[in-house]
């Protein structure tokens, strides 16, 4: 069983979730900001799925359960459970096994391309990462130094660490592999003066993820399916659950 955690409404796992349905592999998702609560340990998972949303890494006045999710994080890397963190997931994880997270001088909102660093070569998850390679952006912070031992695995020219593995089994990321145009246009609905401030041509964006969702699609959830496939190979943790169980519906 996955332990997926949710910070807002909208901010489901998505494609991710989807390939996770597909697999037979159940999945616990927790929505603390509805008041569920958060497991005190990994115990019993087999993996864990932090996922992002407008809440920072620090913002504990906001979202209170955020230093919970970090011990979480951090248990993940100590006991080598398979972990993905997106976005806001991908920064609590930096932040929670000492790197930095801040504000970004330049918000990211849209569809991005990406660069492999060579280690990606080599990952299990992002091997054969293609030179055309693209992803949807949505973050106004940023992972500004990853924590020791961390492995540089994708970037672009303003952000160095768009993914990551910490550990064999851990991977933080900055962008959105889980989001396809339902998600893109249902955000930009809700953030509509934000992006109007920031200058976004929302029409623009839209379009473009509209016409890349097939290729998203491909590339995203083949990289689901590796992580997944991760979770399944990898020693369960002490009384995982490997029986399927009905998922909850992502948001």
């Amino acid at each position: 069983m996955i332990l997926a955690i949710q910070h807002e409404d909208g901010t489901g796992p998505g494609l991710v979730g989807e390939r996770i349905a597909a697999a037979g592999v159940a999945l616990d998702l927790r929505c603390p900001f509805q008041g569920d609560d958060l497991p005190s340990t990994l115990e019993g998972y087999e993996g864990l799925l932090v996922l992002g949303g407008t809440p920072g890494t620090y913002d504990v006045d906001i979202a209170p359960w955020l230093p919970h999710a970090r011990d979480l994080l951090r248990e993940a890397v100590r006991d080598q459970v398979p972990t993905l963190g997106v976005c806001l997931g991908g920064q609590l994880l930096a932040a929670a096994c000492g790197g930095e997270v801040a504000v970004a001088a330049r918000p990211q909102v849209g569809l991005y391309g990406l660069r492999a660093h060579p280690a990606a070569a080599d990952d299990r998850l992002f091997a054969g990462f293609p030179a055309d390679g693209q992803a949807v952006q949505w973050h106004w912070d940023e992972i500004t130094s990853l924590p020791p031992g961390a492995v540089p695995l994708l970037w672009d020219a303003d952000f160095p660490f768009q993914a990551y593995r910490l550990g064999p089994v851990a991977w933080g990321v900055q962008f959105h592999p889980e989001v396809l145009l339902d998600s893109a246009r249902a955000w930009a609905k809700d953030e509509s003066g934000k992006l109007a401030r920031l200058g976004v041509d929302v029409a623009g964006m839209l379009c473009r993820i509209e016409a890349a969702e097939p290729a998203l699609r491909a590339l995203w959830g083949g990289v689901a399916d590796r992580w997944i496939g991760v979770v399944g190979s990898h020693p369960a943790a002490p009384g995982a659950d490997h029986r399927e169980t009905a998922m909850r519906p992502a948001e």
